[in-house]
């Protein structure tokens, strides 16, 4: 029904007014590192500059405010698209953010985390680009192309579809490469990144670079870094892959019956 206005003659300015679209929450771990608080943060900004007008809201799992059912109960009845700000599926995407938006009763769609995909490969060749891997056509990238390789060096999970996602990613980044790329772990799987190394060098790939597959600075990533015999890349952060990432799971999610389960799916 028009809703009117008191004066006669005038319609509402609300009248024609498209509703507003359902929320991009990002459902981040959290951390005791201040760094990834202030990371996730400008990572959110670039995705507000991207869509204006979409409500883009922050949740954490845990360690860090807002926690997850807070940021659902601020919403009220507004409906919200879940986006996990987290690389591979596992306990968090399959078990704690489902149980959160449950026991919040809100109006909620879970999206796929955001690896493997595309967009995530282009990142990490840009921070390993930054930290000094070689690009173009000279000498250096075809001795890199002989004798290197990487370490895709990932948080880690004891579910068995979140190292298969993590090794669909490392496989797109050796075709991106050329060279060698196998995941390592800084818990809960294995290799660790030591072990990973070790393993290259007696493959005689002796200059072995460390990509970052960490969405923000942390302990696992700092630790990780630290066992890099070469180079290092800087985690995934505001990279403007991950921003276009975030807003693609969104719509994604939208398109997608509501009936099926995205989060268990991440292609």
């Amino acid at each position: 029904m028009q809703r009117i206005s008191a004066r006669p003659g005038r319609v509402s300015p609300l009248h024609g007014r498209r509703p507003a679209p359902p929320a991009l929450v990002v459902v981040a771990h959290g951390s005791r590192d201040p760094r990834a608080l202030s990371t996730v943060g400008a990572l959110l900004d670039r995705v507000r500059a991207l869509r204006p007008g979409l409500p883009v809201r922050l949740g954490h799992i845990e360690l860090n405010e807002p926690l997850l059912p807070d940021t659902l109960a601020a919403l009220g009845e507004a409906e919200a698209v879940l986006v996990p700000l987290l690389l591979s599926r596992g306990y968090h995407v399959k078990q704690d953010i489902p149980e959160m938006a449950a026991a919040a009763r809100a109006r909620t769609r879970l999206a796929a985390p955001l690896g493997p995909h595309p967009l995530l490969v282009d990142a990490l060749h840009a921070r390993l680009a930054e930290a000094g891997w070689p690009l173009g056509t000279d000498g250096a990238e075809g001795d890199v192309r002989r004798t290197g390789a990487v370490v895709l060096a990932a948080a880690g999970s004891r579910d068995p579809e979140s190292r298969v996602d993590t090794g669909r990613t490392a496989r797109l980044l050796a075709g991106r490469l050329g060279v060698p790329v196998v995941p390592a772990y800084a818990s809960a799987a294995a290799p660790t990144v030591p072990e990973a190394v070790r393993a290259l060098a007696a493959r005689g790939r002796h200059r072995v670079a460390v990509a970052s597959y960490f969405t923000a600075p942390g302990r696992f990533a700092t630790e990780c870094a630290e066992a890099a015999p070469w180079i290092a890349s800087a985690p995934l952060g505001t990279h403007p892959a991950m921003a276009r990432l975030l807003l693609h799971r969104y719509d994604r999610t939208l398109r997608t019956p509501a009936a099926t389960t995205p989060a268990l799916a991440s292609a």
